[in-house]
C-alpha cells in the first residue's frame, strides 16, 4: 500500500509554489520522490521552495511565471520539458485574494474583476490547455486543481476570489468528462481556513476557529500528505471529486459565509 504512495520518477509542476500552502504540498511531494518545476511570479521565493527540494535529494528548477499570461504558461512547460522531458502531474495552486478584503460590489472595479478571474480561474485554465496534448501523448496524466470552502458558499463582499474558486470546481469537472478517456485524471482540493501570508489581508471574513467543528483553523503542513495522496498511484480511482480539507466549516455550515451562529459554539 505504502508503494503505491511513492513519487519516485514522477515530475510535478506546481503553480504558486513559492509560499504558503504550494510550498508545503511541493516539499511534500519531494519527500515522496517526485523532481518539482516551481512557478510563481516571484523568482525568490520559488527559488527558496526549489532549494528546499533539492535538500530532500531531488531535482527542482524554479520558472518565474504569470498564471495570467498564456505566453508565459507556455514558457513553464517549455522549460520544463526541456529540463525533465515529461509532466505526470501539474498541480494549480496559484490564486490570489486581494489586498483591501472585503468591498461592496460597486466598489470592484474592472482591473479588479480581471485580475481576480484571472488569476483564480484563467490561469488553471491556461495550464491545462498547455500541457494536456503532451498528456494524452504519453497515456495519461494527472491535474490537481485547488479550488477553496469559497466554491460552494457565498463569501460576504467577496466576488472574484468566490467566483473563479467556484470556476475551479467546474474545471475540474468538465476536465473529468472530457479528457478521462485519454488517461487523465483530474481531481480538486478545497481548503478552508488554512492562514497563510496570503490570506493575512482577509481575516475578517475568514471563519474563527471557535465556530470550525474541529475547533481550530487549519495548519499548511496538513495540505502535504493529500497532495502526495492524490498525486499518486493510489488515486487512480478517484476523478472528477473535490476533496475537502477545512476541520469540518463546509458540514458545520459557517464556514465561509462571514455570518456566525446565531447561538454561539462552545468548543
Amino acid at each position: 500500500m505504502l508503494e503505491k504512495l511513492s513519487l519516485d520518477g514522477k515530475t510535478v509542476v506546481i503553480t504558486g509554489g513559492g509560499t504558503g500552502l504550494g510550498r508545503e504540498m511541493a516539499v511534500a511531494m519531494a519527500r515522496a520522490g517526485a523532481d518539482l518545476v516551481i512557478a510563481s511570479r516571484r523568482q525568490g521565493p520559488i527559488d527558496e521552495t526549489a532549494d528546499l527540494v533539492k535538500a530532500e535529494g531531488r531535482k527542482a528548477i524554479a520558472v518565474s511565471t504569470d498564471v495570467t499570461d498564456s505566453s508565459q504558461v507556455r514558457n513553464l512547460f517549455d522549460k520544463t520539458l526541456a529540463e525533465f522531458g515529461k509532466v505526470d502531474v501539474l498541480f494549480n495552486n496559484a490564486g490570489i485574494v486581494r489586498g483591501q478584503g472585503s468591498i461592496p460590489i460597486w466598489e470592484v472595479s474592472d482591473e479588479d474583476w480581471h485580475l481576480g478571474i484571472d488569476t483564480n480561474l484563467t490561469g488553471a485554465f491556461y495550464c491545462c490547455r498547455a500541457i494536456a496534448q503532451h498528456m494524452i501523448e504519453r497515456g495519461g496524466g494527472k491535474i490537481v486543481n485547488v479550488a477553496s470552502g469559497f466554491g460552494f458558499r457565498g463569501g460576504r463582499d467577496n466576488y472574484m476570489y468566490a467566483c473563479g474558486k467556484g470556476g475551479v470546481v467546474q474545471l475540474t469537472r468538465t476536465i473529468t468528462t472530457s479528457m478521462s478517456r485519454y488517461g487523465i485524471i483530474c481531481t480538486c482540493i478545497a481548503p478552508g481556513y488554512i492562514p497563510t501570508e496570503g490570506t493575512a489581508a482577509s481575516n475578517d471574513t475568514l471563519p474563527r476557529g471557535e465556530f470550525i467543528p474541529i475547533g481550530r483553523v487549519g495548519y499548511p503542513h496538513e495540505m502535504g500528505p493529500l497532495a502526495v495522496f492524490l498525486a499518486s498511484e493510489s488515486s487512480d480511482y478517484m476523478n472528477g471529486e473535490v476533496f475537502v480539507i477545512d476541520g469540518g466549516g463546509l458540514a458545520g455550515g459557517f464556514a465561509p459565509t462571514g455570518y456566525a451562529p446565531e447561538i454561539p459554539l462552545e468548543v
